[in-house]
């Protein structure tokens, strides 16, 4: 016995998906998150993504060549951004 979770954009393609055994439970408010930073990137057609443990009000990151493994560099999931 398995259970998902599957976030699907307004154009029908699935964004993001977990599937978990029953011992595990599943946290509605990582979802939520998830969805909140899926409407930002759409609403800014991809010109900001959101990194890890982004929530709303929080620094966004430019994608680009010069983001490719720098990440680190602009974004400290340990740090109130």
């Amino acid at each position: 016995e398995l259970r998902g979770r599957f976030i699907i954009d307004p154009d029908g393609v699935i964004q993001a998906m977990e599937v978990l055994t029953p011992p595990v439970g599943r946290m509605l408010s990582e979802s939520i998150r998830q969805i909140q930073a899926f409407q930002h990137v759409r609403k800014t057609k991809g010109a900001e993504v959101c990194p890890a443990g982004w929530t709303p009000g929080k620094k966004v990151l430019k994608p680009g060549p010069a983001l490719v493994g720098n990440v680190w560099k602009e974004w400290d999931p340990f740090k109130d951004h």
